[in-house]
C-alpha cells in the first residue's frame, strides 16, 4: 500500500488544526505541573532538589512510554487513543491538586507524563499523515499548538493557582474535556483512514511504507547526531521551564505572580518560533534551519546571566523564538530518515526531549540548591555550542 502522504495529494487543514489546538490544550495542562512549582514547593516546603526529583519522574514517566506507544501503534492503529491519554492527564491534575505530601505528587505527575506519552506520538504521526507531503508546515502547525498551550500553563497558574491556591489545579483539569471533544473528529477521520487501509491491504502498518533515502549505517549516525542537538537545545530549555521563575524571584525580587508572566514572554517566543521552523525547512533544507536555530541562539544564552531584568526578558524572547524553531524541523527530518516508522521516530524524540528535561531539571535542581539558581544559567548558557555537530548531518531534503 502507498503511503498516504502520496496519495491525498493536499494538506488536510482542518485535522491539523484540529491536532494543533488538541496539543494546546495538552500542553497547557502539562505545563501547569511546572507552573505550580512555586505554590507546590511552599504548600509541601520542598526544596530545589525535591523540585527536580518531581520533574524527574513527570518526564521519565512521559519519555520511557512514549517510543513503546509510537512502536504499538504503528502496529496496531487504534483511533480512539488520544482520549484515553486525556483521560490519564485529568486524573494526574487532580490527584495533584489534593496532594498533601510529596509521595501523593509522584503518582500524580507519573499519570499526567502517560497522558502525554500517548498524546505526542500518536497526534505527530496523524500529522504527518494529513500533511499531503507539506511535513515541515504540517508539523509547525502541529507543535505551535504544544508551544501556545505551554505558554498558557504558567497564564493559567498565575490567574487561576497562584492567587487562590493548589487545590484549583482541578479547576484547571477540566480544560481536558474540551479537548476530547475537539479530538473527536480527529478520532471518526483516523477511523476512516484506517478502514480505507485495511480495504486495500491485510498489513495495516504497510499504509506508513516508504524507501529511507539513506544506508542504515549512514541512517543510524545521522540520528545520533539529532540526539545530540537535541540534549543540547532540552537542557538548556529545562533551565528555563523548571527554574527562570526561581531565578527570576531570587535575583530581581520580582514576585512568584510576576514570575509567570514573564515565564509566559519566554513562551510564547517557543510558540512563534515553532510557526517559523518547519515552513523554513521545507523551503531552504532542514539542516540550515536546524544550524541556525542551535548554533545561532549561543551568544544570547551566554549574555543572558549578566543582564537586568529588562535585558533578560528580552533575550528570553529571542532565545525562546530562535531556538523553538529547530524541534519541529529536527522531528521531520528523522522522520524522512525512517518514514515507515513515524510513530515510533516521534515517540523516541518527543520521549528524548522529555527524559533529556527531566534529568537535567533534576541534577540542576541540585547544582541550584549547592551554588544557587544564578550559576545554572552560567553553565547552561554553553550548551547551544554543541551545535557545531550539525556540520556532520547529510542534506536528505527533497525539492
Amino acid at each position: 500500500m502507498n503511503n498516504p502522504n502520496k496519495n491525498q495529494g493536499k494538506t488536510l487543514l482542518g485535522i491539523l488544526i484540529a491536532l494543533s489546538f488538541s496539543h494546546m490544550f495538552n500542553d497547557a495542562l502539562q505545563s501547569v505541573i511546572s507552573a505550580s512549582y512555586p505554590v507546590i514547593k511552599d504548600n509541601l516546603s520542598l526544596s530545589f532538589a525535591q523540585i527536580g526529583l518531581i520533574t524527574l519522574i513527570y518526564q521519565i514517566s512521559a519519555s520511557v512510554f512514549q517510543p513503546m506507544m509510537g512502536l504499538y501503534l504503528d502496529k496496531r492503529p487504534n483511533p480512539w487513543f488520544l482520549p484515553i491519554g486525556m483521560c490519564f492527564t485529568f486524573s494526574g491534575l487532580v490527584l495533584l491538586a489534593f496532594a498533601n505530601y510529596l509521595f501523593m505528587v509522584f503518582p500524580a505527575v507519573c499519570m499526567v507524563g502517560i497522558g502525554s506519552s500517548i498524546l505526542h506520538p500518536e497526534a505527530s504521526r496523524l500529522t504527518s499523515m494529513a500533511s499531503g507531503g507539506k511535513r515541515g508546515l504540517a508539523q509547525s502547525i502541529f507543535q505551535v499548538g504544544g508551544n501556545f498551550g505551554g505558554a498558557l500553563g504558567p497564564l493559567l497558574a498565575a490567574l487561576v493557582i497562584a492567587p487562590y491556591g493548589q487545590r484549583n489545579i482541578a479547576l484547571v483539569a477540566l480544560i481536558a474535556v474540551i479537548a476530547i471533544i475537539c479530538m473527536i473528529p480527529i478520532c471518526r477521520w483516523y477511523n476512516f483512514m484506517i478502514k480505507k487501509a485495511r480495504l486495500r491491504s491485510r498489513n495495516r502498518s504497510a499504509v506508513f511504507m516508504e524507501q529511507p533515502p539513506l544506508p542504515r549505517g549512514k541512517t543510524i549516525f545521522a540520528l545520533a547526531i539529532l540526539l545530540i542537538l537535541i540534549f543540547s537545545k532540552y537542557v538548556y530549555m529545562a533551565s528555563l521551564t523548571s527554574y527562570y521563575t526561581f531565578f527570576l524571584i531570587e535575583k530581581f525580587g520580582v514576585t512568584v505572580q510576576n514570575s509567570q508572566f514573564f515565564l509566559f514572554i519566554f513562551l510564547v517566543a517557543t510558540a512563534l518560533g515553532t510557526i517559523l521552523g518547519g515552513p523554513l525547512g521545507d523551503k531552504i533544507g532542514r539542516k540550515y534551519v536546524i544550524w541556525i536555530s542551535i548554533l545561532g541562539v549561543a551568544p544570547f544564552t551566554l549574555a543572558m546571566p549578566h543582564l537586568g531584568l529588562a535585558g533578560t526578558s528580552i533575550l528570553s524572547f529571542i532565545i525562546g523564538l530562535i531556538l523553538a524553531s529547530a524541534f519541529p524541523t529536527i522531528v521531520v527530518y528523522a522522520q524522512e530518515l525512517l518514514p515507515n516508522k513515524l510513530g515510533l521516530i516521534s515517540g523516541l524524540f518527543f520521549g528524548l526531549a522529555f527524559g533529556i528535561a527531566g534529568i537535567a531539571s533534576a541534577v540542576l535542581g541540585g547544582v541550584a540548591d549547592r551554588h544557587g539558581i544564578e550559576f545554572v544559567y552560567h553553565i547552561c548558557a554553553y550548551m547551544p555550542l554543541l551545535g557545531l555537530v550539525t556540520l556532520c548531518l547529510p542534506d536528505i531534503n527533497k525539492k
